[in-house]
């Protein structure tokens, strides 16, 4: 349960986030909103370590695959693609078509048991999941009945 919790706390602070960092982005650019947005998120994450971290930065020797330590740099594309969208899209409109675009993903790695996640079967009631949902963004896009 609390998984579901966290995941919940982390979409609706996704989605705010998002704005935030779009109306930012319009007043000072994309790239220079991204410096602010990383650079301030580096202080707080380095206060919030400083005093409750009890990990090891020499431990980054022992990752397994090298990739996984590109984390940082899908957070710069993250950022900035999710501000490219809101600015472009509405927000909701966004946000329904990156969580599609992530829920796609997921399952891939998932189905695949990629990057050391272990195989979980995909059946056909996850497909019908997925189509609802790209059938949902499509209805609400096509804006029936508007004036």
């Amino acid at each position: 349960m609390a998984g579901f919790i966290f995941a919940v706390i982390a979409g609706a602070i996704m989605s705010i986030q998002g704005v935030f960092n779009t109306r930012v982005s319009e007043k000072i650019g994309i790239w220079e909103s991204n410096v602010f947005v990383q650079g301030t998120a580096f202080i707080v994450a380095l206060l919030i370590m400083l005093i409750l971290g009890n990990g090891s930065f020499s431990s980054l020797s022992s990752v397994d695959n090298r990739i996984y330590l590109t984390g940082g740099i899908l957070g710069v594309a993250i950022t900035a693609t999710v501000m490219l969208a809101v600015g472009k899209l509405s927000p909701t409109l966004a946000v329904s078509a990156i969580l599609v675009a992530q829920l796609i993903t997921a399952a891939l790695i998932d189905a695949f048991g990629l990057f050391g996640t272990p195989k979980t079967p995909f059946g056909w009631n996850k497909y019908v999941g997925i189509l609802l949902l790209i059938g949902g963004i499509v209805l609400f896009k096509l804006n029936i009945g508007k004036k």
